[in-house]
């Protein structure tokens, strides 16, 4: 057993179970550990969660965590992993039979096996993506139907194409070494901060190690309802903007934010009367998302910057 799958959850009882069973009807049942790690949720599931985690496999474990946020779980799951690879998963992702199978493939295909391997999310929706969803931003709801393999940052991919933590395998001794995901990024409650992902794949890389991306490798992402509105999407566009200008940062290209600076004021000032329709309205979504992201890199730029300062 050289695989443990980590599963990071709050408060989500339902999905949790769906991507249980999922990894329940793996190819491979008994050659992967399991590890539930969960986010401070509330007291009442506690035993709920408990009795979830003892019915699914021999080898699942519980690990709690009295303090939120998916950057920390997946930190405290690869400090309590076992194994020398740790496949995540979201809560609301369900693995393809062959999931586990496949990344063992992967793994042992290469003479110098990669650090980080990235999979294919293909969605599975809650009800019908909305007509008005720009189609650019299919990306946002973490889904990725690329078919190929390749090494991350290369003319072998589509440019752009990044990892995302739903479908995300990583060498745990490298993780660690590395200093694991970085706290000040990732999902927190409504905080919809991103990149923590893209943030490890890239200081990998910087590091000298493989960070590849391998369409085998398929979950299905449960696309909840609530996500597909207007007030989600605009939420999401300003943390973007946020979580941008943080990973530039962080991966040593803060000049980038700079000169990026007047393009975002520009855009700000241009669509800010489109900031005073109602949030729950569709009406001119694409130019009231560029606003949301333009505002949240903004703030990030400005107000980091000030704060680091004071």
């Amino acid at each position: 057993m050289d695989i443990t799958v980590c599963i990071c959850t709050r408060d989500r009882l339902a999905y949790l179970q769906d991507c249980l069973h999922g990894l329940q009807c793996q190819t491979v049942s008994d050659q992967f550990d399991i590890l539930v790690v969960d986010s401070a949720s509330h007291p009442s599931n506690a035993a709920h969660l408990v009795q979830i985690v003892a019915d699914t496999l021999p080898h699942a474990r519980l690990q709690r965590v009295a303090q939120p946020g998916i950057s920390l779980a997946r930190n405290i799951g690869a400090q309590n992993a076992r194994t020398s690879y740790i496949a995540y998963i979201d809560d609301d992702a369900i693995p393809a039979p062959d999931w586990v199978e496949r990344i063992m493939g992967a793994i042992a295909e290469r003479d110098v096996p990669p650090a980080l391997i990235g999979g294919r999310i293909m969605p599975r929706w809650e009800v019908p993506l909305p007509s008005w969803w720009p189609p650019q931003l299919r990306g946002t709801l973490s889904i990725i139907e690329y078919e190929g393999q390749g090494e991350y940052r290369t003319p072998a991919l589509p440019p752009g194409l990044e990892p995302y933590g739903a479908n995300l395998v990583l060498h745990v001794p490298t993780l660690l070494a590395l200093g694991g995901f970085g706290q000040h990024c990732g999902r927190d409650g409504m905080v919809l901060l991103s990149d923590e992902d893209v943030q490890v794949a890239w200081r990998l890389q910087a590091a000298g190690h493989s960070a590849r991306y391998d369409s085998r490798i398929v979950v299905e992402h449960q696309i909840q309802a609530s996500r597909l509105t207007p007030a989600w999407l605009l939420s999401r566009l300003y943390w973007q903007g946020v979580s941008t200008v943080r990973t530039r940062r962080q991966l040593g290209r803060a000049r980038s934010v700079w000169w990026e600076l007047p393009r975002r004021v520009v855009a700000a000032a241009a669509f800010a009367p489109t900031g005073l329709l109602p949030r729950g309205s569709n009406r001119l979504l694409a130019t009231r998302w560029r606003l949301a992201y333009a505002t949240g890199f903004l703030r990030a730029a400005l107000g980091d910057a000030l704060a680091a300062r004071g």
